[in-house]
């Protein structure tokens, strides 16, 4: 558990220097820069995206660390059967069990 706590705090720290990062606002337009903006409109929906992600990240390490405290960490949010511990070292932040994970992944097709 002291491992899944650190990868999850390093995560965490990563995703918070991540989020930290201000997102730049496109600039007034002149003649001939259309291109340019158009450009930099799409970095600003590109990095809105990876903003977006990266906040459902942080939502996932807090509400696993949150486990941690509790005494859940490595059970299943929905059937509480134990994670695979395999899969807890892969994805410290893990909610579901595998079965779980697929059900829930079919779910959304």
């Amino acid at each position: 558990m002291a491992a899944a706590r650190k990868a999850l705090l390093e995560e965490r720290s990563r995703l918070r220097d991540e989020l930290a990062i201000a997102i730049e606002a496109p600039g007034q337009m002149t003649y001939g820069s259309q291109a340019a903006a158009a450009t930099h409109v799409f970095e600003q929906q590109r990095d809105l995206a990876l903003r977006g992600r990266s906040e459902n990240q942080l939502a996932l390490v807090e509400a696993a660390l949150a486990r941690i405290d509790d005494g859940r960490f490595g059970a299943c949010v929905r059937c509480g059967q134990p994670v695979a511990p395999e899969r807890l070292e892969a994805l410290p932040w893990a909610e579901h069990c595998i079965d779980c994970a697929r059900l829930r992944s079919g779910s959304r097709g």
